[in-house]
């Protein structure tokens, strides 16, 4: 791995500020917001007054908790355009995301905010060590997922060469990878696993590509998973973070230099961790849910939009900006296994501290009467012999690790190499939820 440490005339002023600069800039900022938001969308103007407040209101960064909060709900309540603070015609792009129920999640972009878009996401690559002139491999998803144009105007804007693969084919971006050389890769972490695999199916060495740096994001992973891909593939893996109903990616990365948790770039988008029950506030360093006001958005402004991420707000270390900690779970994704909650995390972890084990994982969740049950499907890694009995003894000692540091009982199988399915195009599945719905 080659460290890329940017000198400090390479970072824009704002990542050097002082505390009370950034505060200012945010405060300005925040207030130009709530009044846009206001002012033009008939939603958050109807919300304030329910709430009691107004745009005036606002005179220090912590009035804003008097304000409302925004969910996913409220966007598919105004689906699909109800929530743009411009006219449609002034709205020169639109994303939408994937979500698992219901309706999509819509939100528009102007001009100016795409351009700001593909300014934090250059921000994004120069902190994880891109350079102007690096060719950059992109494999997240193109089209309505914000992913791969995301990626692709950041890169263009920092000045790099763009190779425009999106995902699926991963023969061919092997290929790719190994004809043109690339720097950097932008990818989902478990397509990455599956990109490493096809390196050694080809009897090709991963370790041994032009790859120096991969960006992994628009899933959560853990420092486990990094470590593994790290060690396969010979490269630094940085974390970027984003979600496109604040801008998409970019909203977040992690440094190259210290690797330490993404900085939120506060300038645009400001942070707040609350309690995910009773939505009060939570000081920094606090684990709860990550909920992000727009501050510079035209199209679509989001006034503390509720993440259902739970992380922590971590003090500056490489830039002036605050960080967040790894994504623990998620508030609204959380399973509940006979009363105890269960994140897909907290195994991800189990798993990847068992050498004989791969990082490729299914929870499946059924009901016996009136009982959850947990099954774990977990892959042995390519090459080994284990004998018959040893299997079961690995799949018993999972099980244990399981019961013991999560607190909730499964049966463990373990599978052939490749025989889990994997991901093409986009984020990994991990939960395979098969309980009946309740009506």
């Amino acid at each position: 791995m080659v460290q890329r440490t940017p000198a400090p005339n390479d970072l824009e002023p704002i990542e050097r500020a002082s505390r009370d600069e950034l505060q200012a800039l945010q405060l300005q900022r925040m207030k130009w917001s709530l009044t846009h938001a206001y002012e033009n969308v008939p939603h958050y103007r109807a919300a304030f007054d329910a709430a009691g407040v107004h745009p005036n209101d606002l005179k220090t960064l912590a009035d804003l908790a008097k304000f409302p909060f925004t969910d996913k709900k409220t966007l598919r309540d105004n689906y699909p355009f109800g929530l743009f603070a411009v006219p449609r015609e002034k709205v020169a792009r639109v994303h939408a995301s994937s979500g698992t129920t219901g309706k999509a999640t819509v939100v528009g972009y102007t001009l100016k905010d795409i351009d700001t878009w593909a300014n934090v996401v250059a921000r994004s690559i120069r902190a994880a060590g891109g350079r102007a002139g690096d060719m950059v491999h992109i494999s997240y998803g193109y089209g309505l997922f914000t992913g791969g144009l995301g990626a692709h105007y950041g890169a263009e804007r920092l000045g790099c060469t763009v190779v425009p693969m999106s995902g699926g084919q991963t023969e061919k971006q092997v290929q790719l990878i190994a004809d043109f050389r690339p720097d950097i890769i932008m990818v989902t972490p478990s397509y990455m696993l599956n990109i490493i695999e096809e390196f050694q199916r080809q009897g090709l060495d991963p370790a041994a590509s032009s790859l120096k740096v991969g960006i992994f994001g628009a899933e959560p992973w853990t420092d486990a998973m990094r470590a593994e891909i790290q060690q396969r593939a010979g490269i630094d893996a940085v974390d970027i973070y984003g979600l496109s109903e604040v801008m998409g990616p970019g909203v977040a990365s992690e440094c190259i230099e210290s690797k330490d948790g993404p900085v939120i770039w506060e300038d645009h988008f400001y942070p707040e961790i609350i309690d995910p029950e009773t939505g009060e506030v939570l000081p920094d360093g606090s684990e709860g849910e990550l909920v992000f006001t727009s501050l510079t958005k035209e199209a679509m402004p989001v006034i503390r939009y509720r993440t259902r991420d739970l992380t922590r707000l971590l003090p500056p270390t490489s830039r002036s900006m605050r960080r967040i900690g790894k994504i623990t779970g998620r508030s609204d994704d959380m399973l509940i296994i006979r009363g105890v909650n269960v994140f897909p995390t907290q195994i991800e972890e189990l798993i990847c501290k068992m050498p004989p084990l791969a990082p490729q994982y299914q929870l499946v969740v059924t009901r016996d009467g009136h009982l959850d049950k947990l099954e774990v499907l977990a892959e042995l890694r390519p090459g080994g012999s284990l004998a018959p009995g040893d299997v079961a003894s690995l799949a018993r000692e999972l099980e244990h690790r399981i019961k013991t540091n999560v607190g909730v009982s499964t049966r463990v199988t373990l599978k052939e190499p490749n025989s889990i399915e994997r991901t093409l195009t986009g984020k990994a599945k991990r939960v395979i939820d098969q309980r009946p719905k309740i009506v």
